[in-house]
């Protein structure tokens, strides 16, 4: 008996059980389609968290107080011995060829008010090139000039939502004055809407000088630095000219860190790695159960065809024969159950999207293809001692079986 012989004679005992054969088939499915969605979910979230940081600018570096230890791949943070300060930004963006701006930042929380409404929001106090550095639009109205920088001159500029929930869509924020904290601010701009960005919504953002942002949350400390770099390759250099420049003006210790972008990305890449992992192989867990449920059904299927086993050796079957033909019926179940796996699997990474917009997804092929002959092996493996038993079974023994 050939292979395509053996493959024919497996359909056809398949297409007898069809209800047998369809509930072994869908133990399979779930498990491959679980394995390759899992993974996509993964791989769309990594592509989703490099596409969001490249909206917030290129050739970025954070410079954040305290130092961290990684440790793994992971950040580790230590107390901070020194806190950073506008002297270390203007220091930074003075000494570093490498460096177009170094722009100071401090983010808080406070109460918004205008006239009868009023909000809690986060207040974030930022340098006058701010917009710039981060791709930031503004809608109407004008930036903050370094004039407000240096009188700590109280101005605003309102996210999009902040605007909508305290003036409405019709009012034109331009010159209003809005409380924040005790102070009066006017408004001088209104953000272009930006959405959310890496779960934080810049609509929904009150933007101040930084020097007012210190007198308002009472600090001379920054949330932390973002330094634009010349060119991306550059950023070695500016990395190591900002690591000097401070180090030097915090009486020689390190204890602030510098952050790529890239860095960051890969801290989280290599997180979702893990999870990743762990997910796809608790999902492929229900591919080995799928398994033994052909295991199964295969030994009620050589239990109902003893007869036919004996007819067939009586007429010149070899052990060889009842093997392929028991074995290619387990392959082909399990090939059939990873061949819908993969299709709805594809399916559900191209629809998902569209029902569930938080939750992007990329089919990955490698999946695919791993599933594919992780599910092969599967058919193997759990097809062997069913076929061999069918084999072994004793012609006249056989032919006697009731």
């Amino acid at each position: 008996m050939d292979v395509i012989e053996a493959l024919r004679a497996s359909s056809d005992a398949l297409r007898a059980n069809r209800l047998r054969a369809f509930l072994t088939i869908l133990g399979v499915v779930i498990g491959v389609a679980a394995v390759i969605l899992l993974v996509s979910i993964g791989e769309g979230a990594r592509q989703y968290i490099r596409q969001q940081f490249g909206q917030l600018g290129s050739n970025i570096l954070v410079v954040v107080p305290g130092r961290t230890a990684k440790e793994g791949g992971m950040h580790m943070g230590t107390s901070a011995v020194r806190k950073l300060t506008m002297e270390d930004a203007r220091l930074i963006e003075r000494r570093s060829r490498a460096v177009l701006h170094a722009v100071p930042i401090i983010v808080g929380t406070s109460w918004i008010r205008f006239g009868n409404r009023s909000r809690d929001t986060y207040i974030v106090g930022v340098g006058a090139r701010y917009f710039k550095v981060r791709n930031l639009k503004i809608a109407v109205g004008r930036n903050f000039s370094q004039d407000d920088i240096e009188g700590s001159r109280r101005v605003c500029v309102l996210g999009r939502t902040v605007k909508r929930e305290l003036m409405g869509e019709a009012t034109s924020p331009l010159g209003a004055l809005v409380t924040i904290g005790d102070a009066k601010y006017r408004v001088v701009g209104e953000m272009a809407p930006k959405g959310v960005t890496l779960g934080f919504d810049i609509d929904d953002v009150v933007f101040i000088p930084v020097t007012a942002a210190q007198e308002l949350f009472d600090t001379d400390w920054l949330f932390n630095i973002t330094v634009k770099v010349a060119s991306e390759a550059q950023i070695p250099q500016a990395k190591e000219d900002i690591r000097r420049l401070l180090t030097r003006r915090h009486a020689g210790k390190e204890d602030f860190t510098i952050l790529s972008q890239d860095e960051v990305v890969a801290v989280m890449g290599k997180i979702l790695n893990i999870m990743t992992a762990v997910l796809a192989g608790i999902a492929a867990i229900s591919l080995v159960v799928g398994g033994i449920g052909i295991m199964n059904i295969m030994l009620v299927s050589v239990s109902e065809r003893t007869r036919e086993i004996g007819i067939r050796k009586a007429v010149g079957a070899t052990n060889r024969d009842i093997l392929l033909q028991f074995l290619a019926e387990s392959v082909l179940l399990s090939l059939t159950g990873g061949l819908f796996g993969v299709l709805l699997a594809a399916a559900l990474a191209f629809a998902l999207p569209a029902f569930v917009p938080f939750l992007p997804t990329h089919l990955v092929w490698w999946s695919v293809i791993v599933a594919f002959l992780f599910c092969l092996a599967v058919g193997i493996f759990f097809g062997v001692y069913p076929a061999r038993k069918a084999a072994s079974y004793d012609p006249i023994v056989a032919l006697r079986y009731e």
